[in-house]
């Protein structure tokens, strides 16, 4: 079938229909949409599906019902029931005369039913359990196609017999139905009833109301829901099984149980997980199919409703006893009581994998006469014939029923293809009729007549035709539906005339004429019972010798059809039944034929294929001849080469250098990823995950009981450091202690788990992540481990682990499952969330390369590229000797499973290939060419190494037993023959180590310079260069990485995985990192000099190959001609590659080619990871590309070293040298293709695993495997990936679209999990939650990407850059900065030298002097306060830095780990402050109320009304005129109060900006005292200040203050909180409580202060020189308590404490109290300063400006310098909130501060910002313009009156206030250079001005708010007498007009 689906219908307008349906679908309205998945794919069946409840797998029938009504569109009418007559019965299930209505009561009571009349069951809503059973006049009630039923209702009561109800609405009042919507017949009359064979009334098939049952129940319906599996004893009454469904119950089956085949109701039960139906080139659809087709519907549609599974005929009314749906046990065993599991939810899908294929032996029931099977069957036939169930009844079949198989496969088929029009009803009231029974048959024998005689046959692709078929007939329907409004009436049947079952045999058999007799059409009069007796007969008379499929139709039942389809080609019966078996059963099944000596006679056929007669005996007889000879010469040359090396010192061989181990762009990007995923975790509101809270991390690593992959994890471990980095271990660990992190999932996982689980209790702190490698590996429900506690312990043991409730419920424990084939934990089930789900990342995108590496991975999509026409030879082949060989076999010993065949071939082959290569060339007759490739390069690659490096062979042999054959097998052979020091033989068994001999582990020693005597190789990855055949056993790899030096990857005997996961994982083995360093194909013929030139010459024709078998039988499918094989190149004279030139451009810039530039430098990387090939190389493997990505742009990774030898389907004969030249490489110069043939010559020494490191492997696969996987569908997509996704799940559905090859792996993972729900088997079968959020576990995490490609080290690499973040989380960046302007400290008299003063003493404290400089660093950039005393030091004390420097400063921070006192953002949950923050889930999100609160400030001229946000449980703080009602103040303690319980100030944050990262929770740093906390927030931020501290209290600013800065906030704190004091002192007066005893102190702090310290001082005495300290960290709580405990505390106006600094010295601390500025953390008393205010327009410096206001007031100013507070760098908010942009929005240009002022009516840029911060920031950066005589003159200063305002590092101020008696710095002693006046008041005058002295030329600066008050300002005081102005020297802020800017004036002193 090749790359098309041969026998599908094609049909050109296929995607036109499509594209419509699509179309419809999007614009209706009538869905409800599934949000991605819909989106992505459009289906429309499943969106109608989640409309109707599909999704809701276990829901009882009613709540389907409710919404299948016959209009989807309509609400359902609100239905107000009429009161009952009086005296009346109203209980449920009775009429109103009284009568009992129940089917239950009734099912043996005779009942008259008038002529005419059916009965029917209705539904009433209040007995879900019951059916009424009511008598209806069947011209009211639906023809077959739902139609033709007429209006208006007539029926009888059963129970009382009254008659001649012509309303449904009164005969429901009868019955009693109680509904609560109107009566409709369509919805509540819903099965026809019908008497079953004891004559009994039972619910028959639904009724159907224009096709209503396919949307109602039926889709619900799961497909297996029902009776218990079959159990073995047959002979029990069909009605056994029908007990209850209970969940996993239909696990009891015993393994290998035998099954005739699933019934409708679970249609699963034989599609045995085994190994696949495998259809020649396209096996992969049947396959799917056959692994679940019959699984595939959780709801299939159609489920028993009639024999021929359309929807329910009336002529059915005396439904017959036989019909599949009632007694064939065949089908349900039990199907009598369908009623009851059709009711029942259909939650149970019975387990395929513990379904034995045996199914198909066991007897049939059906009905008529039972057929008899002929006892020499097999023996005759060679096979034994599958015969498929199809439409209709199916007969007993008796007699020797082991030779014959029977599949419920096709009957599956059929019935979920007629419920494919459900989904387009949607589009009308019309249902589109289904595609009919005799369709269907006819199309199957079309499809098999087109099949070639090597390909099987799959029901996917006959699922694939169905579909299009119908679509394709129903084409104008859908078309009208689409483009119409639906129409009230249905629309005139389709034009072409359906085919008749009288038509049926004719027509079959006319298509069947042309097949040559491959198809065989038998025809019967009465029974199917007949036509099989006649296919028996004809077998054994040997006329189907020709025949593969024989179509038995019997058309004669009431013209219903019965059919069934019988396989007896020996191919494909053999391949169909073998299909069949799980692979528990493949397993025993050889095991019985090993055991039993079965295979015998087949090694007595091989010993008699040897020219000698036997095999052994000339093996002995060549041992005795040739004995020491070849054994000397062979090794003696290799021996003596590299000892003549070795002595002369030379280097031997360069390729087994180790390289140093690095993490790869790609595992760090994919780390990134995963961490990120972590926290966004951490960050969604869910609170599922702390990380705040935790403060390291710890993992385990669960893996396969795989002994390699354990040792290979420890490895992995050990050097990527991982453990020390994350602090788990010290410098000195052992292998033991790494042990404790890796957990094999074997019998002992259970203890070692549980100490892990006690680990992460006992450490609430660490956060544990759980990874499970290799996590696609036993999804298996611990249920069945329940089912089978006797069977091995291991079975559900993931289960059990990680899905216990310990783990699900750890807030500290994140589960990361890691693996390639992420297929089965993506179904309609899965616990992990699509948003956790991380992909390895695509290589490149757009041609860009994303993540440059000198490694270019090679996997499944690069192998399957090599086998496209036009590229070099393939690296995926396949043997047709080989196949040929075991065909014919096959035929001959038809009781051996195909396994057992293959093996023994293969075995043979090697063996003969060894005798050829040792010297008995004869024996070449006797393999193919293939094994004497592989095994000459096996044996002569070390003789062309120095050191003796070889290249290993993988041979796979998934069965244990049969691996343990083909190991002692090759060993007699290889010791025979002398070859023991050659190679090494190796059986790799997942359960057991690796064993090689003493002479190659003193090799690997020697290559790998190991010391350790004791040393033995433990992975794979140490046989880095021994030349082997590894034997890989087991059903599935673990996990296990493969060396380099991997040449040959020999997969000829996995012919039994056909799903995708299973194919992926086999093939995953070669995967591949390929060095980008060196071109690929140089070299590539090199090993054409290994073999002999016989070799090359050799044919492998097919056609000629196949003689055994005759070629006429061995007929190619037509496609395969088509198809330019793979070798078709290479048989053409060097074909269009010999240029190498024409790829050679695009090779350099793609990619993947070879030699890019930095790549080509770069030694082979090998970071800490899983997948490495060779010792030193663990990691190669993170790879660059994801698996399904294709390089369509690397021209050369396919060529082979040997794909010259490569012979199976042409001959190959090149040239030696033009050959080698053809595959020079493409990413060469051109003139690289002249001197081929000498560099041909110098490889041919070159070692095998230099060449090795260069390309991928070979790898030989079995015929089929190879047609699967080189196949593509009508997309491209390859067939392989269309498969079944894994064994453990199968299809939702079988109208499904295919998936795309555009795809990518996030929409693979949606498709799956809309289109795959787990077998009852699957660990997740029971988390049903489908769709809906609350399924997915929060804390899981599923990492998926190709195999071998580098994962581990990727989540190795994830544990420590976790760990980091944490580390990080834990610590904050701290402003970390020494106080400036230490040298011009006052020099004062007088110091405090009470050094050990808790508090200050009042009295001394006044005597010190003010300390006017600024010292905090922030502030480095301001400019310096003169004073008098410091006035003479000024002159040198200028700063040196110049002024850019300071504007571009970056301000040193430190790194502090957060102390338990910190403060915390948004960001921090943790259980203690949960509530404080009011996101604790008990509590619902706190209430808050809204509190206006108005209050009058002259100086402002108008009242201001400011808003309280108050939660629910912050009112008790404040005062209400009555509860919910005014608010009057907020409480104040008493300042006599002791309590150590609470803070008696309260503390207001002014902020901006800052919602998420302001530090607001300070619960911990209160250390859980009471306290008031007010945020102060601009209006416009109220929202998202409040969405994110629910539970704070805000303060909301007036609007007029949105623009504001920082000072109006300050303003209004300080102004609300003294009207505030005045409230709460006129409040508590009325206590009696005296007005000064109200505490009045309020602390302003920063929203970015992060913790508080605490200095202890060690003085040795009073006065003593002896001075120690240390600083510590300590609560806010105990600060406030203590400051607030100061004596005589009110006569401070404001109290305030150090910036912490790393660089304080003890000069700073000395002292314990400063008189000196205070910043960011005040304690302000507002009680004296009532009459000093903050400046509200300022934006910067507004503190200093304040400090300098309350000390020229003469108040008191105390610093504590034994306390600190360090504030946090945060990057976001605050000042930064401020951007100065242009008002023209078109206008990019950045604004410089120069462009902040313009003259007045000029045509300058206005800007949009505050006159004022364009003012500040103007003065701060360009002052100079403004006062050219005071930069950098420090003894002259700026004059600024009642002001502080910044006028840059390089010129200084002295500040003075106007105000009466405040106090001022003496000026007599200054000239001055300049003078400020801002917006002067009336105490400013112009006598006040004369007592100061300016120097001549000084300059005068005037700033006021409009143009007139600055000439009436200039007026008032007199300005020009001493100052001389002009006209030019006005100034404005670069404002509009609106905007109220600011206005200067300057001048020049006289």
């Amino acid at each position: 079938m090749g790359n098309s689906y041969a026998g599908q219908l094609k049909t050109t307008r296929f995607e036109e229909v499509l594209h419509n349906s699509i179309e419809a679908s999007l614009r209706s309205n009538t869905l409800v949409p599934r949000p991605i998945f819909s989106q992505l794919y459009l289906e429309a069946e499943r969106q109608l599906s989640a409309l109707e409840g599909g999704s809701r797998v276990d829901n009882e029938e009613e709540e389907a019902e409710g919404e299948g009504g016959l209009e989807p569109n309509c609400p359902p009418n609100p239905y107000q029931m009429l009161p009952p007559p009086e005296g009346c019965c109203t209980t449920d299930g009775f009429c109103q005369a009284g009568k009992d209505l129940r089917l239950a009561s009734l099912s043996s009571e005779p009942i008259d039913v008038p002529t005419g009349f059916l009965l029917v069951g209705a539904k009433s809503p209040s007995l879900p359990d019951h059916l009424l059973v009511c008598a209806v006049d069947k011209r009211f009630l639906p023809d077959d196609n739902g139609h033709s039923a007429l209006l208006g209702f007539s029926g009888n009561c059963v129970g009382c017999g009254k008659k001649g109800f012509c309303y449904f609405t009164e005969f429901s009042h009868h019955i009693n139905l109680k509904l609560t919507t109107q009566p409709k017949k369509q919805k509540h009359l819903k099965y026809y009833l019908v008497r079953n064979t004891q004559g009994a009334l039972t619910k028959g098939p639904l009724i159907c109301w224009k096709g209503s049952e396919f949307r109602g129940r039926q889709t619900i319906a799961g497909s297996c829901s029902g009776p218990l599996f079959p159990l073995l004893d047959s002979s029990g009454p069909p009605a056994a099984a029908s007990i209850e469904p209970t969940s996993g119950v239909n696990l009891s089956v015993p393994m290998g149980a035998q099954q005739a085949g699933p019934a409708s109701d679970h249609p699963s039960l034989t599609t045995a997980t085994g190994p696949a139906v495998f259809n020649g080139k396209d096996s992969p659809k049947h396959q799917q199919l056959v692994k679940s087709k019959l699984l595939a519907m959780p709801r299939p549609s159609a489920l028993g409703i009639s024999p021929n599974s359309g929807p329910p005929k009336k002529r059915h009314k005396g439904w017959s006893p036989e019909s599949p749906s009632a007694t064939d046990s065949g089908y349900s065993q039990g199907g009598g009581n369908r009623a009851k599991y059709e009711g029942k939810g259909m939650s149970y899908m019975p387990q395929v994998g513990l379904v034995g294929p045996a199914s198909v032996t066991f007897p049939v029931v059906a009905s008529g006469e039972p057929v008899s099977v002929p006892d020499n069957l097999l023996k005759i036939c060679k096979a034994k014939p599958v015969i498929f169930k199809g439409h209709g009844n199916f007969p007993y079949l008796c007699g020797n029923l082991n030779d014959v198989v029977v599949s419920p496969l096709l009957y599956t088929c059929y019935q979920n293809s007629q419920s494919i029009s459900r989904a387009y009803e949607q589009y009308g009231a019309s249902s589109i009729q289904p595609i009919s029974e005799e369709t269907q048959l006819l199309l199957t024998v079309y499809y098999l007549v087109q099949l070639a005689s090597d390909q099987v046959p799959l029901m996917e692709d006959l699922e694939q035709i169905f579909l299009r078929s119908w679509r394709e007939s129903h084409l104008t329907e859908i078309r009208q539906y689409q483009q119409a409004p639906p129409q009230p009436f249905p629309l005139a049947p389709n034009a072409v005339a359906p085919v008749t079952s009288a038509q049926l045999p004719w027509l079959a058999g006319l298509a069947a004429s042309s097949c040559n007799h491959s198809v065989h059409i038998i025809e019967c009069t009465y029974s199917l019972a007949e036509g099989l007796s006649e296919m028996f007969r004809l077998l054994i008379e040997g006329k189907l010798a020709k025949t593969n499929y024989v179509v038995i139709i019997c058309a004669c039942r009431n013209a219903a059809i019965d059919s069934c389809i019988a396989v007896t080609g020996k191919y494909q019966a053999r391949i169909l039944s073998e299909s069949l078996l799980t692979p528990a059963e493949y397993q025993k099944e050889v095991n019985y034929e090993l055991v039993t000596g079965k295979v015998d006679s087949l090694g007595a056929f091989f010993s008699t294929l040897c020219p000698e007669g036997d095999i052994d005996i000339l093996l002995d007889k060549f041992h005795q001849e040739k004995q020491g000879h070849i054994s000397s010469s062979l090794t003696a040359s290799s021996v003596t080469k590299s000892a003549s090396l070795d002595v002369g010192g030379a280097p031997t061989c360069t390729s087994s250098s180790l390289e140093p181990c690095h993490i790869r762009p790609f595992q760090l990007a994919v780390a990134q990823k995963l961490l990120s995923h972590v926290c966004s975790i951490a960050d969604s509101s869910t609170q599922n995950l702390d990380l705040g809270s935790f403060e390291k991390v710890d993992f385990l690593i669960c893996i396969p009981p795989s002994e390699v992959t354990y040792q290979q994890t420890l490895f992995h471990i050990w050097h990527s450091g991982v453990l020390l980095e994350l602090g788990l271990e010290k410098e000195h660990m052992t292998k033991q202690r790494v042990e404790q992190y890796v957990l094999k999932l074997d019998a002992e996982a259970q203890t070692k788990f549980k100490s892990f689980l006690q680990n992460s209790f006992q450490n609430p702190h660490t956060l544990f992540i759980l990874i499970h490698d290799h996590a696609h590996w036993d999804l298996v429900s611990s249920a069945v481990h329940n089912l089978y506690s006797q069977s091995d312990p291991s079975v559900g043991l993931v289960d059990r682990l990680l899905n216990c409730r310990e783990v699900k419920e750890a807030p500290n424990i994140v589960t990361l499952h890691v693996t390639s084939f992420p297929y089965a934990l993506q179904t309609q089930h899965t616990r992990i969330s699509p948003y956790n789900e991380i992909h390895w990342p695509a290589s490149y995108s757009n041609g860009a390369d994303l993540y440059p590496e000198n490694k270019k991975y090679f996997g499944l999509s690069e192998f399957i590229e090599s086998t496209l026409s036009g590229h070099s030879l393939p690296l995926l082949r396949y043997d047709s000797s080989f196949e040929a060989m075991v065909t014919a076999l096959g035929k001959r010993f038809p009781r051996l499973h195909s396994a057992v065949i293959r093996t023994f071939v293969l075995v043979q082959h090697y063996a003969a290939a060894m005798m050829a290569v040792s010297g008995l060339s004869r024996m070449k007759n006797y393999t193919s060419v293939e094994t004497l490739e592989i095994t000459q390069n096996l044996i002569n690659s070390p003789k062309q190494c120095p050191c003796g490096h070889g290249l290993m062979v993988l041979l796979r042999v998934p069965c244990s037993p049969l691996a343990a054959v083909a190991y002692e097998r090759l060993a007699h052979v290889r010791a025979r023959l002398a070859l023991e020091q050659h190679f090494e033989i190796i059986l790799g068994n997942p359960s057991s180590g690796i064993t090689i001999g003493k002479h190659f582990v003193k090799q690997l020693k020697m290559w790998q310079k190991i010391e350790d005597a004791e040393w033995r190789p433990q992975t794979y990855l140490e046989l880095e260069g021994l030349p082997c055949i590894l034997i890989f056993s087991g059903m599935d790899p673990h996990g296990e990485s493969l060396p380099r030096s991997l040449r040959y990857c020999d997969l000829r005997l996995i012919n039994s995985c056909l799903v995708r996961t299973a194919l992926e994982q086999e093939l995953g083995l070669a995967a591949y990192f390929v060095s980008n360093e060196i071109p690929l194909e140089k070299g590539v013929r090199s090993e054409a000099l290994e073999s002999d030139t016989e070799k090359l010459s050799s044919t492998d024709n097919e056609d000629e190959e196949l003689g055994t078998e005759g070629a006429t039988s061995e007929k190619r499918s037509p496609v395969k001609r088509e198809r330019p094989g793979p070798h078709d190149a290479v048989s053409s004279p060097l074909s269009s590659k010999a240029s190498s030139s024409a790829p050679c451009g695009e090779s350099s810039t793609q990619p993947g080619g070879p030699l890019q530039g930095e790549q080509a430098r770069t030694p082979q990387p090998c970071g800490s990871s899983e997948e490495g090939r060779g010792p030193g190389d663990k990691q190669r493997f993170r790879a660059s590309q994801g698996a399904a990505v294709i390089s369509k742009h690397s021209p050369g990774f396919a060529p082979e070293p040997d794909s010259a030898l490569k012979t199976s389907q042409k001959s190959i004969q090149v040239p030696v040298t033009s050959s080698s030249s053809q595959l020079s490489s493409p990413g060469s110069s051109s003139s690289s293709a002249v001197p081929v043939a000498g560099t041909l010559v110098l490889q041919a020494s070159q070692c095998s695993m230099t060449k090795t490191c260069q390309q991928p492997p070979v790898v030989f696969l079995p015929k089929l495997v190879y047609d699967i996987v080189t196949s593509t569908d009508s997309s491209g997509l390859p067939k392989a990936t269309s498969l079944l996704p894994s064994h453990s799940v199968m299809w939702a559905s079988s109208f499904r679209p295919l998936l795309s090859k555009t795809m990518t792996s996030t929409e693979q993972s949606l498709y799956y999990r809309q289109w795959t729900v787990p077998r009852p088997n699957h660990m997740d079968y029971g988390n049903r939650a489908e769709g809906r959020v609350d399924s997915f576990h929060p804390r899981r995490l599923l990492l998926s990407g190709p195999p071998q490609i580098g994962k581990t080290g990727a989540y190795l690499q994830f544990l420590s850059v976790l760990s980091r973040m944490l580390i990080r989380l834990t610590e904050v960046d701290v402003y970390d900065e020494e106080e400036i302007n230490l040298n011009l400290r006052e020099e004062s008299d007088w110091h405090y030298l009470q050094l050990s003063d808790p508090w200050p003493d009042l009295e001394l404290f006044k005597k010190l002097p003010f300390d006017y400089i600024i010292h905090d660093p922030k502030y480095e950039d301001a400019s310096l306060i003169c004073s008098h005393q410091q006035a003479r030091k000024s002159e040198d004390s200028g700063t040196s830095r110049k002024p850019e420097e300071l504007y571009l400063r970056r301000r040193q921070t430190a790194r502090m780990r957060l102390s338990k006192y910190a403060a915390y953002n948004t960001y921090h949950h943790c259980e203690q402050c949960h509530q404080y923050m009011g996101f604790h889930p008990r509590y619902q999100l706190y209430e808050s109320t809204l509190h206006a609160f108005a209050f009058s400030y002259s100086m402002l001229g108008e009242e201001i009304q400011l808003h309280f946000i108050i939660p629910k449980s912050k009112e008790h703080h404040f005062v209400f005129s009555q509860p919910g009602g005014q608010l009057e103040s907020m409480r104040l303690p008493l300042v006599t109060d002791k309590s150590h319980e609470y803070i008696k100030s309260p503390t207001f944050t002014p902020t901006t900006g800052r919602h998420e990262h302001g530090l607001f929770n300070l619960y911990h740093a209160m250390d859980g005292a009471s306290h008031l906390h007010v945020l102060v927030v601009k209006e416009y931020e109220m929202a998202i200040y409040k969405k994110y501290w629910p539970n704070h209290i805000m303060l909301v600013l007036p609007s007029i203050f949105n623009s504001a800065g920082v000072g109006a906030a300050h303003f209004l704190i300080k102004e609300l909180s003294y009207h505030n004091l005045e409230l709460e002192r006129n409040r508590q007066e009325e206590l009696g409580i005296k007005p000064q005893d109200i505490w009045p102190f309020i602390v302003i702090s920063d929203d970015s202060c992060v913790m508080w310290n605490v200095v202890e001082v060690n003085g040795g005495g009073e006065q003593s020189r002896e001075f120690s300290w240390s600083e510590r960290n300590i609560s806010l709580k105990h600060i406030m308590q203590h400051i607030e405990a100061s004596p005589n505390i009110t006569h401070y106006a404001l109290i305030g404490m150090r910036k912490w600094s790393s660089k304080a010295g003890s000069q700073e601390v000395r002292e314990p109290f400063s008189r000196c500025h205070v910043h960011d953390f005040l304690i302000l008393n507002v009680d004296l300063t009532q009459n000093v205010q903050y400046n509200q327009n300022r934006f910067l410096c507004d503190d200093v400006d304040f400090n300098l206001r309350v000390h020229s007031a003469g108040l008191l100013l105390c610093r504590f310098n034994r306390f600190s507070v360090m504030k946090k760098q945060i990057a976001v908010g605050g000042q930064r909130s401020f951007h100065i942009t242009s008002k023209v929005l078109d206008n990019p240009v950045a604004i410089v501060p120069a462009q902040y002022i313009c003259a007045p009516d000029s045509k300058h840029t206005f800007l949009a910002a505050p006159a004022q911060l364009l003012l500040e920031r103007f003065l701060q950066h360009h002052s100079h313009h403004f006062f050219p005589l005071s930069l950098k003159n420090h003894s002259h200063p700026v004059l600024l009156v009642d002001c502080y305002l910044n006028l840059g590092s390089q010129i200084s101020v002295c500040y003075v206030s106007s105000r009466p008696h405040s106090l001022n710095i003496s000026c007599s002693d200054f000239m001055f250079s300049g003078l400020l006046l801002y917006l002067c008041d009336s105490f400013v005058g112009a006598s006040f001005l004369k007592k100061f002295h300016f120097l001549k030329g000084a300059t005068l600066c005037v700033i006021c708010q409009d143009r007139n008050s600055l000439r009436q300002t200039v007026v008032r005081l007199e300005l020009e007498d001493e100052w001389q102005f002009r006209l030019r020297d006005e100034f404005q802020t670069a404002n509009a007009k609106e905007d109220h800017p600011l206005f200067f004036l300057t001048g020049r002193h006289i």
